[in-house]
């Protein structure tokens, strides 16, 4: 556990296109103070709205994570979210030119990069967590995301696909800096060619292309370069976990499985965690006590 907040210690600055909207967009993150969490600044918009990065503002799940607020956008936040909660940083200052986050490689890996080549600096307020102090699981179809007591954050992953080179697929994050930069935010969205096809002729996925996400046809990956890591699948899955629980707005102590989960479910999860507040306690570092072991 870390005992004060994190922020980083300059600014960075990237840009790119968005995924579904195919516009150019640029990205400059700022250092920020003490318990002002993850917010994003629309400076294309007058007045430059500003949306914090919490549950409560996501207003979309279905191609990706999508905040607002008081009729403001911003989308496709969830492996930008995920840097930040792999790398330990509680307060950053997102400025964007356009509503969606540039989809880079498909992958955290380029702004990950930047964010520990910044680094990051130790603030003076005490770094609060939520620690589960009971589990929790939502499940349907035979579908399931869950959480339960840890004294560290973890995340367990397994999809299943019937296709040749995905089928089940599982792995275990014990979740730091150096477990996330090395074994996780170089993993890509991956599609199949018929989704991507089927999304092109209406309109979305207009910024997608072979080098930004990996592409599936009926029998291997369509990119010439192959994968990253045999598990690159669920090794993105783990990404996107890591970016949707993040939206709970303080970081967790617990370990997360799912099982064939994505953004919508894994947000339901995150519904009944907030509604059942006898699940969890707030506790920093100095007051934190271990779950009793079985």
């Amino acid at each position: 556990m870390l005992d004060f907040q994190q922020t980083i210690s300059r600014p960075v600055r990237f840009s790119g296109v968005g995924l579904h909207s195919g516009k150019p967009v640029t990205c400059i993150i700022h250092p920020a103070p003490e318990n002002h969490g993850i917010r994003f600044c629309r400076v294309d918009l007058p007045n430059k709205p500003v949306i914090s990065a919490l549950f409560r503002n996501v207003v979309d799940t279905s191609l990706a994570t999508v905040l607002g607020e008081n009729g403001v956008i911003v989308s496709t936040i969830e492996h930008l979210m995920a840097a930040f909660s792999g790398l330990c940083i509680d307060n950053a200052l997102v400025e964007l030119s356009a509503y969606e986050v540039p989809i880079m490689d498909g992958s955290a890996l380029p702004v990950t990069k930047l964010l520990m080549e910044a680094g990051t600096t130790a603030q003076s307020a005490a770094r609060v967590y939520m620690a589960v102090s009971r589990p929790i699981t939502h499940e349907q179809d035979g579908r399931s995301v869950s959480v339960q007591p840890s004294d560290k954050y973890e995340i367990s992953c397994t999809i299943e696909f019937p296709h040749p080179l995905l089928r089940s697929q599982t792995f275990c994050l014990l979740v730091d800096a150096e477990n996330f930069s090395r074994d996780i935010c170089g993993a890509r969205t991956f599609g199949f060619l018929h989704e991507y096809e089927y999304l092109k002729r209406y309109g979305f996925a207009k910024g997608g292309n072979l080098d930004n996400a990996v592409v599936l046809n009926e029998t291997g990956v369509v990119n010439e370069d192959g994968l990253r890591y045999p598990d690159e699948f669920v090794r993105h899955k783990i990404l996107d976990c890591l970016g949707d629980f993040s939206l709970l707005g303080i970081p967790l102590l617990g370990k997360i499985t799912t099982v064939k989960s994505g953004h919508a479910f894994n947000h339901a999860l995150i519904t009944k965690i907030l509604k059942e507040k006898d699940c969890w306690v707030t506790v920093t570092s100095e007051t934190y006590r271990p779950p009793a072991s079985d």
